[in-house]
């Protein structure tokens, strides 16, 4: 690991807070009829706390929720510290921006995005510390324009970091964002990355602003392309549906969500993800040759939208 630059946590931390501020402000904009609630909020520990912001019941945007939180401790969960034994007996500090958008049209796709920043320290040794983060994409109702625009924002985020980021942090996301008992991807992917420290803390940080600062770029054009397309009840259903998938993939293996939880996270933050309206239906099949069905088929499947 590079030590060049010692991690500035105040620095990350006035970024993360401005993110969520033009992020937040952007949503609102676009959706003309809603605003964001904030709640600013403390752990009860005095470990930190954090602001979560929520538009609800929106014009576009069913539900979104953008949170940021900064939290510390003396000692870390199993979660982290099972397959990273060194950071046992540190204290630690764990800062991040996470966003589920849920939007109200189903030709609109639901979109998350997260970057996170973690440093582990102990006295007389070295920090431990990393940055992490992503975006991606889960259609309803696949369209491909919407694929490749989102897939060359996401590009677009790594290249100025080398020509194999893009490649790299794609399968990540694919692999990362896979329903194991669904045998299914959440959706068309995007970008997941963790660990990443290797070149040093400015460019490290450098390469996680990229990301953060490319969401807007890569989902508004979406958004603003879908929210007037008509559909029908029968979409909505899907929708609802469709979104189940997403609850069972935050619940079981999402690791933002068990880490919160584990740490003694404030629930109502964690579980902002959840979209606000879902229903579950046994055993449902799709027929064949209809656009749900092309969804499974196509969509869901590991692709280079780029070629």
């Amino acid at each position: 690991m590079n030590t060049d630059t010692a991690p500035d946590v105040e620095t990350v931390k006035n970024y993360l807070l401005q993110l969520q501020e033009n992020i937040c402000n952007a949503l609102a904009d676009e959706d003309a009829q809603k605003d964001f609630i904030t709640d600013a909020w403390q752990r009860e520990s005095g470990n930190g706390g954090g602001i979560t912001r929520v538009l609800s019941d929106g014009g576009v945007f069913e539900q979104a929720g953008v949170n940021f939180s900064h939290v510390t401790g003396d000692q870390l969960p199993a979660s982290a510290t099972a397959h990273r034994p060194e950071l046992a007996g540190r204290q630690f500090q764990a800062m991040g921006v996470s966003l589920v958008i849920h939007p109200r049209n189903p030709n609109i796709p639901t979109s998350h995005a997260n970057v996170r920043f973690f440093i582990a320290t102990k006295e007389n040794e070295d920090p431990v510390w990393w940055f992490g983060g992503g975006f991606d994409l889960t259609p309803y109702y696949g369209n491909d324009e919407d694929c490749v625009h989102w897939h060359t924002v996401a590009k677009k985020a790594c290249d100025p970091f080398g020509e194999e980021m893009y490649k790299k942090y794609k399968k990540w996301c694919d692999d990362y964002f896979y329903i194991k008992h669904r045998d299914e991807q959440r959706g068309i992917g995007g970008l997941f990355f963790d660990d990443l420290n290797e070149e040093g803390f400015e460019k490290s940080f450098a390469f996680m602003q990229s990301v953060g600062n490319h969401y807007i770029e890569a989902y508004l054009p979406i958004v603003q392309r879908r929210k007037n397309d008509a559909s029908t009840e029968q979409q909505r259903d899907f929708q609802l549906y469709r979104r189940g998938r997403y609850v069972e993939f935050n619940l079981v293996y999402d690791r933002g969500t068990l880490f919160g939880l584990q740490t003694g996270g404030r629930t109502e933050s964690i579980l902002m993800s959840l979209p606000p309206v879902v229903h579950f239906e046994y055993d449902r099949q799709e027929p064949e040759g209809t656009e749900e069905a092309r969804l499974y088929d196509y969509y869901l499947k590991p692709r280079d939208w780029l070629s």
